[in-house]
């Protein structure tokens, strides 16, 4: 592959032709499923995310335009609003359903740091799929034989993923699982256990409950001048982080939300999305903060204006369940250079919405079993969904029962990247020679080379590569032997072939292995068979 822009990639023809095969591969499992292939437009009428709602909620990522006439469009990040106008024509009864349908398609989303090539690029390829139902049920027995395929798609890739439950982000849905490969290219982080098998992305992982017993001390304010932050606040006090309060506040789509954790966790976005019934979209910048009468350096719930927490400004206060079980916590002071110390939650003050909002990490007790949680660096590859009807109620998608009342299907959402399964591949499968492509993924099977001057080496290598067709990548170059054996190894392929004048001679030939490094004479008649491919073409039609 080649870049011509940040996060924009050309695939030359070897690169492009292991893409095809993991669409292959994801082909064939989706048939098994009853899948049926579409295809929908990149762009899109920005109409059709207005009526889902996520018009707004998608925020930076989605690129917007005009075209010539002043109407907006918009460069998909993800097609499920195109996919429900598709079938909006011909799925008409519930008789109609299930339906499965899948496409491999382009989608762009304007990263703002891409990076690590085809990990996080700006344009790249999916998989995507979407299924309809009739009912609840319906669609969570259909989920578990997408999460199946999804697994052995990814064993034929010869990948160990890890399938981990996952936040839902701007495609919705009560239930999410992504499958991930361990990495240092990964930008998430699972939340493994190892004693039950646990596992979670971060965003969305669940500890055991922290009990921090202790006797309650009388509230006091302190002055703290210049200390706005956990860090400086921990330095000038003389205290852990884990009794300090940290304050955030974020914009959602409907309004403000202040969320609170211990100085010691972080804030999951995903986590208070769900608690609030509604898409987080990112800290409030400072402007905003002020305009709510606001502190940056100070936030906290504790004596806020009526005017902020009102109707008006609609902000939510949530706060995480372990900050409010840990006694005596030091808050900010919604004033300059003050906080409070030994708040205690119920005592001093009390919020409506106390949930779990703070990020796990490593070091943590299992909530399934006590066991050890552990962290572990890892790439996303695929992700799937269990939408509900939440996008068929607000796009006015519905079916007519026998009765004639309306039913709004059930949908599922499945995702796999393509450009993202390649990269893990080349990370996972590799030597300091070059690429080991797994069989099924292979540009080619094999790689062919005669060396040295015999005639008769390079007659039997012509009529090698034309028996075994497109399984082999024949170099006939005019060049060194030393300089055809490295760019061998560094193109990956399973089997180098080699035809040499002795072995012409022998009715033999050198067949090397690129995983295991070994090499070894075959009969030239047995060279199909030996490198794990069927019979020849003609010996398909004699039979």
């Amino acid at each position: 592959m080649r870049s011509i822009g940040q996060g924009l990639f050309s695939f030359l023809p070897l690169g492009l032709r292991v893409a095809r095969n993991v669409e292959r591969l994801l082909r064939e499992q989706m048939d098994l499923l009853g899948g049926l292939e579409v295809s929908v437009p990149v762009v899109s009428p920005s109409e059709v995310w207005k009526k889902s709602g996520r018009f707004e909620t998608v925020g930076r990522d989605m690129v917007v335009f005009p075209d010539r006439v002043g109407r907006t469009l918009v460069l998909s990040p993800t097609h499920e609003e195109a996919v429900i106008e598709l079938v909006r024509d011909g799925i008409k009864s519930y008789r109609d359903l299930p339906a499965f349908f899948y496409q491999i398609q382009t989608k762009f989303r304007d990263e703002a740091r891409p990076r690590y090539g085809l990990v996080r690029a700006r344009e790249f390829v999916m998989k995507d799929g979407y299924s309809f139902h009739r009912t609840f049920a319906d669609l969570n027995n259909f989920f578990p034989k997408v999460f199946s395929a999804y697994a052995q798609f990814f064993a034929r890739c010869d990948l160990d993923v890890i399938p981990a439950e996952a936040g839902v982000g701007y495609i919705g849905g009560d239930k999410a699982y992504e499958f991930l490969v361990s990495s240092d290219l990964g930008e998430d982080t699972v939340i493994v256990c190892d004693a039950c098998g646990y596992a979670a992305n971060g965003d969305v992982a669940r500890g055991a409950t922290e009990t921090c017993p202790a006797k309650l001390l009388p509230i006091a304010e302190v002055t703290t001048p210049g200390c706005h932050g956990t860090a400086r606040v921990s330095d000038f006090l003389g205290i852990p982080r884990s009794v300090i309060a940290k304050t955030l506040v974020f914009r959602a789509a409907r309004g403000y939300v202040m969320a609170v954790v211990r100085g010691d966790h972080e804030i999951s976005e995903e986590k208070l999305s769900r608690v609030i019934g509604s898409p987080v979209l990112g800290p409030a910048d400072r402007d905003a903060l002020s305009s709510l009468g606001l502190i940056p350096e100070y936030l906290s719930p504790i004596g806020l204006d009526s005017d902020v927490v009102g109707l008006d400004l609609n902000m939510v206060i949530v706060l995480d369940r372990i900050a409010a079980d840990t006694p005596n916590l030091v808050f900010a002071g919604n004033e300059t250079d003050l906080h409070y110390i030994n708040v205690n939650i119920g005592r001093d003050f009390e919020v409506e919405t106390v949930a779990d909002i703070a990020r796990v990490k490593g070091g943590r007790s299992c909530s399934q079993c006590g066991g050890l949680l552990r962290e572990q660096k890892a790439l996303e590859l695929g992700h799937i969904f269990r939408l509900g009807d939440r996008f068929s109620r607000s796009m006015e998608l519905f079916v007519h029962t026998d009765t004639g009342e309306r039913l709004y299907p059930y949908m599922g959402a499945y995702g796999i990247g393509i450009g993202r399964v390649i990269a893990a591949v080349v990370d996972s499968h590799n030597d300091p020679d070059g690429i080991i492509w797994p069989a099924e993924l292979a540009p080619y099977r094999c790689y062919l080379m005669a060396i040295g001057p015999s005639a008769a080496a390079n007659r039997i290598a012509e009529s090698l590569a034309d028996e075994l067709g497109d399984d082999v990548l024949f170099d006939d170059r005019r060049e060194s032997i030393s300089t055809k054996f490295k760019d061998s190894d560094m193109v990956g392929c399973p089997y180098r072939i080699v035809v040499t004048g002795e072995t012409s001679t022998t009715g033999e030939i050198e067949l090397y292995d690129r995983r295991t490094r070994l090499t070894r004479r075959v009969a030239r008649d047995d060279v199909r068979g030996q490198v794990g491919l069927a019979q020849s073409r003609g010996e398909k039609n004699a039979v």
